[in-house]
């Protein structure tokens, strides 16, 4: 899979002012350095200061977290000693960039390839991490294969994909989606787990690849931070995509994925923090966050359900099970409804989150099971099945699916029953 992020990432690279330089440059390092003979000087590179500090920060990593790996790293930022090539390329490897842009003359300005939604307060967030970039590029990657793919299926795409504006309310807009995925609350399993997966179920049975992960790829060392994105949704006609963070809460990865299915009915590709602890200021966020929470929870129902005398808690969990939904996503509805004033709403707001990320678990599972989940079940059958006609090679099939053994393709391929 490194290789499949390295051309991706390269592909967005080139679009920059250093262009020829890093061509030039990876030119120059993927040829491997002849083995060093007897009494030759040990063949040392330069790389500014800068670079060093950009590859840590868009790695999130200090320079103490990296001092067993090397050792002169501080002084290789402070420019009184150079590392070895193969220094350099582990260091680049353990941050996650590309050799060559440690040789750039200044750090490159890496912007984020869809409109960034995300807020600190009333700010926008600044440098994103190298995970975070190298996840887009992938699923980028991923919706061009499938574009392609659909075309020459004839796959068509779905009406209701790209047919609401903001003008349209979030009432009649979660009613129109919610009729396209069949998700309505009566067929959402028992359980807040259930329904979620029935959501991913519904979403991609009408038209979207939904993929789930909480790592980057199939790298599980690179585990991406809930905290520096939740979700982002790739529009497209035919081949519409989302991505929800699994490191987050399962009650967090519903509301994300009822948001960024918000954005794919509007036609729109959007990165996202979604918070239900934040009052959203950006227009577009807020119609977003209004439409998913109608989905999962409609308001004229929670106003029947919900017994003002009972107490909150109590209440919450009550309803929660009543809706399949999160407890989160139930006490924003009953603000929204009015039931609560803010202090109050941030308050219980507040310690229900703490509650859900005590309880977050890890991954795991069944990698027959996990996977398509990972890469969207809808992606994964189009690849095995272009694969086995030919069209396909197998190289590039186990990059995109994450894995390297054709004993696991013809695994993936009997579970999910293509031949």
């Amino acid at each position: 899979m490194e290789g499949v992020l390295g051309k991706s990432l390269l592909v967005h690279l080139m679009h920059t002012q250093y262009a020829k330089m890093l061509a030039s440059v990876i030119h120059m390092v993927e040829t491997k350095p002849a083995a060093r003979q007897p009494g030759r000087k040990t063949v040392r590179v330069s790389i500014k200061p800068s670079l060093y500090e950009w590859a840590l920060q868009r790695s999130r990593l200090e320079p103490d977290d990296l001092a067993s790996k090397f050792p002169k790293l501080q002084e290789w930022m402070a420019g009184t000693s150079e590392p070895t090539y193969k220094q350099a390329e582990r260091f680049a490897l353990v941050t996650g960039t590309i050799l060559g842009q440690l040789f750039l003359p200044e750090p490159p300005d890496e912007a984020i390839p869809i409109a960034d939604f995300r807020t600190v307060g009333d700010d926008t967030v600044s440098r994103p991490s190298g995970d975070l970039l190298d996840t887009i590029y992938l699923c980028q990657q991923r919706q061009d294969w499938y574009r392609d793919y659909a075309r020459k299926e004839r796959i068509e795409g779905h009406e209701w994909i790209g047919s609401l504006d903001p003008s349209t309310s979030p009432e009649e807009g979660a009613q129109k989606i919610t009729r396209a995925l069949s998700f309505d609350v009566e067929h959402r399993g028992s359980n807040l787990t259930e329904a979620f997966t029935k959501f991913r179920e519904c979403a991609e049975e009408a038209g979207v690849m939904v993929m789930v992960s909480g790592i980057v790829a199939s790298k599980t060392r690179r585990k991406l931070d809930p905290n520096e994105f939740r979700g982002f949704a790739l529009a497209d006609d035919i081949a519409p995509l989302v991505f929800v963070n699994g490191s987050d809460t399962r009650a967090a990865q519903i509301f994300t994925l009822a948001h960024e299915i918000a954005h794919i009915g509007l036609g729109q590709s959007a990165l996202d923090d979604v918070d239900l602890g934040k009052q959203y200021t950006n227009d577009t966020e807020r119609w977003c966050n209004q439409l998913a929470a109608e989905m999962l929870v409609p308001m004229k129902r929670l106003r029947a359900e919900f017994n003002p005398a009972a107490e909150l808690t109590a209440e919450l969990g009550h309803l929660a099970r009543q809706f399949k939904s999160s407890r989160l996503v139930v006490l924003r509805r009953i603000y929204d409804a009015d039931f609560l004033e803010w202090d109050e709403y941030r308050q219980t707001y507040q310690a229900e989150h703490k509650q859900a990320m005590e309880h977050l678990g890890g991954a795991g599972g069944n990698f027959y099971n996990t996977q398509p989940t990972r890469v969207s079940k809808t992606f994964a059958q189009a690849v095995i099945a272009s694969t086995l006609e030919g069209n396909t090679s197998y190289t590039d099939a186990f990059q995109m699916l994450g894995f390297n053994k054709s004993s696991t393709f013809y695994a993936l391929a009997d579970r999910l029953g293509v031949t």
